[in-house]
């Protein structure tokens, strides 16, 4: 069978998830091709080669650069912070690789626009991971919003809610640091939300926000990984958002809600959407994942409600790719999924969403989002043509 050649940039928390998914998906998935896991980066040298020999990678760097040039490499995935987007994404297109960057796409509108230039420019397939769009739930859900079910849309409400900051001994790490994230749970969560309503209902026209850093200085960082961590001596100041909130007008004249926290006291990854629409509405929660809730105004009056539908059968979206029905998946197949999603588009050559003009667009909604905090008034959201 043909190979796919990839090159992962990153080896923490998202590092680990796709390092899984290039692992097993050609068990789950009839493609055209398999990932070969050529090599795998990260700051740290010794931290790089350790994560190589744990999740099956052949080689490791501490330098993007020695991934990007390899010959051998044909896919480079970019699962690092914020900070290195655009220069790896920029790069490898320029040496004809494909692309996976994980969200947001980049620290503001203007880098995402030269990502998206770039990936065009070289005629690569570019991908950006939103991983929740390939939860089957989610799936199902645009489906039915398409298939006209809930009628003409009036509401979105969205929230991811986490609680993993409240204590102000908690450390800091990159997240909380803007020149390595760029932003807080704005970007980091609202990015996901953001993309989750553009999927299933449109373009946002227009936004409104607010948003707080509730402890605004921290124990500096001894060492840090995924969203755990261990202090240092003397203390840091956060300068990212802990909770950003926004309302929003979609281009379809819906009514938008988004809230995006660290702060939710109780609540660990309690992303959440509900749509309400003209003749129905539908909600799904991502700590019950593998479940949508869906109301009809068409079912009889006397058997109206919210009904469960347990989204694991054959005939939801890659639910068949998996287990026996009422067998649920987790949060990993869903990395999975776009993995296979991605390696079919190059096989294939077809197009793949969301690419890099989606996460342009989820950023520009972003920047939107700020410009309004600071101006205190309504800021509509403008895509630059590329």
């Amino acid at each position: 069978m043909k190979e796919i050649g990839v090159g992962l940039v990153g080896y923490g928390f998202m590092g680990k998830a796709h390092s899984n998914a290039y692992a097993v998906v050609s068990k789950f998935f009839n493609l055209d091709a398999k990932p070969r896991m050529k090599i795998i980066c990260g700051l740290v040298a010794d931290e790089a080669k350790e994560a190589a020999e744990r999740f099956g990678w052949e080689l490791s760097t501490d330098k993007w650069q020695d991934v990007v040039k390899r010959d051998d490499v044909q896919l480079v995935d970019i699962s690092a912070p914020s900070i290195v987007h655009k220069e790896v994404a920029v790069a490898a297109a320029k040496a004809g690789k494909h692309i996976f960057c994980e969200k947001p796409l980049a620290f503001t509108a203007e880098e995402g626009v030269e990502m998206v230039k770039a990936a065009r420019a070289a005629k690569v397939k570019n991908f950006i991971g939103f991983s929740y769009r390939r939860c089957p739930a989610i799936g199902l859900a645009k489906q039915l919003v398409d298939g006209g079910l809930l009628g003409k849309v009036h509401h979105v409400r969205a929230t991811y809610l986490q609680d993993w900051l409240v204590d102000p001994k908690f450390p800091m790490n990159w997240r909380l640091r803007k020149k390595q994230a760029g932003s807080g749970a704005h970007g980091d969560l609202g990015a996901h939300l953001v993309d989750m309503a553009r999927y299933l209902v449109g373009d946002i026209k227009e936004v409104i926000g607010m948003n707080e850093t509730f402890i605004k200085e921290r124990p500096a960082e001894g060492k840090a990984v995924g969203l755990t961590a261990t202090a240092g001596k003397g203390t840091e100041k956060v300068d990212v958002d802990d909770a950003t909130l926004f309302l929003c007008r979609f281009e379809n004249g819906a009514l938008g809600s988004f809230e995006a926290t660290r702060f939710a006291t109780g609540r660990k990854n309690f992303n959440r959407i509900e749509i309400n629409g003209s003749e129905g509405s539908l909600y799904w929660c991502f700590e019950e994942m593998n479940e949508l809730y869906v109301y009809s105004r068409k079912d009889p009056e006397n058997a109206r409600g919210f009904k469960k539908i347990l989204a694991t059968e054959g005939v939801h979206p890659y639910a068949g790719r998996w287990w026996p029905p009422g067998h649920v998946l987790g949060y990993e197949n869903c990395f999975v999924n776009e993995v296979a999603d991605m390696i079919d588009a190059i096989t294939k050559d077809k197009p793949i969403e969301p690419d890099f003009m989606d996460g342009l667009k989820v950023q520009c909604v972003l920047d939107a989002v700020d410009r309004s905090i600071e101006k205190r008034a309504w800021e509509k959201v403008t895509v630059p043509k590329v």
